[in-house]
């Protein structure tokens, strides 16, 4: 979701850099880029890590709760202008042509930011944090979906913007096409600039 059909990525950063400046750690875009796709909890562990910086269970879950609390703050204003180029027009595509869709996320917020876009017909299965247990680069939330949707891995395209996405997406057995850099996505079967880039007949030659 984020970074591949909606630019939530920028309210993550807004929200890890606020606690983290509350913890006296620095932040920078560059450490942010190593956030995407991984859970709340794995995302935090890494800036403690980062700040040299060890604190009880309690103490992390309440940090979490803070996080989560400023990100639904900035992400209240998500509307469907907030939709990544081509998003929707692909979806369409995808769902005139019979495909199946499935959106596979690390976020405990996709069903409310999907509503807010006006896409969340689209999908015929959400599987998101609320859901799995093991964060990318694990591939539970890939496998999970495709076995919802009843189709194989080898039969799947997996789109994703993130280092640990596209490491997931392989592992798990499945194709996967990158949005954004391809310097920093080379593991991708393809690396886009945006759905813009994507038809339906661009699956086909997976």
């Amino acid at each position: 979701m984020d970074g591949v059909i909606v630019d939530t990525a920028k309210f993550h950063f807004k929200a890890w850099q606020r606690l983290a400046d509350s913890l006296s750690i620095p932040f920078t875009e560059e450490q942010n880029e190593q956030l995407k796709g991984v859970s709340r909890v794995d995302s935090l562990e890494k800036i403690l890590q980062w700040g040299n910086l060890e604190l009880n269970n309690q103490k992390k879950l309440e940090l979490m709760e803070l996080k989560n609390k400023w990100y639904l703050e900035y992400v209240e204003e998500v509307n469907p202008s907030d939709m990544l180029p081509g998003t929707f027009q692909f979806l369409n595509e995808l769902k005139n042509a019979g495909i199946k869709i499935g959106l596979g996320s690390s976020s405990k917020n996709s069903i409310l930011i999907l509503k807010k876009l006006g896409i969340i017909d689209f999908f015929d299965t959400i599987v998101d944090g609320n859901i799995i247990h093991m964060s990318k680069p694990h591939p539970e939330v890939f496998l999970k979906g495709a076995k919802d949707l009843g189709v194989e891995p080898s039969e799947t395209v997996v789109f994703e913007d993130a280092i640990s996405g596209v490491q997931a997406a392989k592992a798990g057995g499945f194709h996967c096409i990158g949005i954004g850099d391809s310097n920093i996505l080379n593991l991708a079967d393809l690396v886009v600039k945006s759905l813009e880039d994507v038809k339906v007949e661009t699956l086909h030659q997976f």
